[in-house]
């Protein structure tokens, strides 16, 4: 088992493991980037999706002149050294639009872009962004060729299966996808009209995997590191992408490889899930990140499932309004 994950290339680009972190909105911003890369075990980072026409709009001069109003880059595109090999997420249905954003990321000097096709979310999808281009395969090729042609480092894409199970593109997306240049793509196989909801159906993976040469990233109902290693088994495909599971258990990275080398792994204690939660709001402070408080409630409800008494932690979190206050609630609560 010990051959399973262990690395994939995109393009020039080795990732080791062949473990994904999944762009999440809200969630996988610098500081959440840099807790998972803490704990070891993922191979690949990921931005929060982002708007390419607010990428560009951010370069125009009148937008600097803003000192108190963080421009989109600043804000989602922001990272540290110690988070490469990371890739910036876009989404955009304009294919000059889309190029011009990912040769900015390009600059900034992420290791890769990748475009959105999978984001179901209505706001999205109404302006033919994320899983609404589904519809529109001319358009997809267009795309994929502006940004293909406008940067040098790897290019992949992240996607659904269609817009509905009467509509199911999966394949020829993937094969559009390779034959337009693009180094690897991700399935996540439900479809748009699915939302989060239901099975993901991942036979829809082996069939891509299938259909193309280029690496293949299995993303979907990966909860523990055995179903990791199940979808590996089970379609072939060459890594896979954790998302929401990762946003209540950081450290499913490391156990999925402690599980590949050794067949086990361990459960974070009660005393070692406050130590993530300090470590995670000592970051948030450390950085000045904006709307501190919100992130730190949104994460609390995550960070304490399953922990004995984190209902009365959560309370006392959610009643708080300044950061250390919120700090000092987490740290009296492991104290006692």
């Amino acid at each position: 088992m010990a051959a399973l994950l262990s690395s994939f290339r995109i393009g020039p680009l080795e990732i080791a493991p062949a473990t994904v972190l999944a762009p999440m909105a809200g969630v996988t911003d610098t500081v959440f980037r840099r807790l998972i890369r803490g704990f070891g075990g993922c191979g690949l980072l990921m931005t929060e999706f982002t708007s390419s026409h607010g990428v560009v709009a951010a370069r125009h001069p009148e937008r600097r002149n803003r000192p108190n109003k963080p421009t989109v880059a600043e804000r989602y595109l922001y990272f540290e050294p110690d988070e490469r090999p990371i890739s910036a997420q876009l989404f955009g249905a304009d294919p000059q639009v889309l190029a011009d954003a990912a040769r900015f990321c390009q600059d900034l000097g992420f290791d890769a872009v990748d475009i959105n096709f999978g984001c179901p979310v209505k706001k999205v999808v109404s302006c033919n962004g994320g899983s609404g281009l589904l519809r529109n395969l001319p358009l997809v090729e267009k795309l994929l060729k502006a940004v293909r042609a406008a940067v040098s480092i790897p290019v992949t894409m992240k996607f659904r299966a269609g817009w509905n199970d009467r509509e199911l593109v999966h394949v020829p997306m993937a094969k559009l996808a390779e034959d337009c240049g693009l180094q690897a793509i991700a399935l996540h196989p439900r479809t748009r009209e699915q939302g989060y909801a239901g099975r993901a159906d991942w036979t829809r993976i082996a069939e891509v995997k299938a259909a193309v040469r280029i690496p293949v990233i299995g993303n979907g109902d990966i909860l523990t590191p055995e179903d990791a290693v199940r979808m590996v088994r089970e379609t072939g495909c060459d890594a896979v992408m954790i998302g929401r599971a990762a946003s209540h258990n950081p450290w499913i990275f490391r156990q999925i490889a402690s599980f590949v080398a050794t067949g086990r792994y361990e459960t974070p204690t009660d005393a070692e899930r406050f130590q993530i939660m300090r470590t995670y709001y000592s970051m948030l402070i450390e950085r000045g990140s904006p709307d501190i408080v919100g992130k730190m409630k949104q994460f609390a409800s995550l960070f304490t499932h399953s922990v004995r008494n984190g209902a009365r932690l959560r309370s006392a979190i959610y009643a708080e309004k300044d950061a250390r206050a919120i700090l000092d609630q987490v740290e009296a609560f492991a104290a006692a």
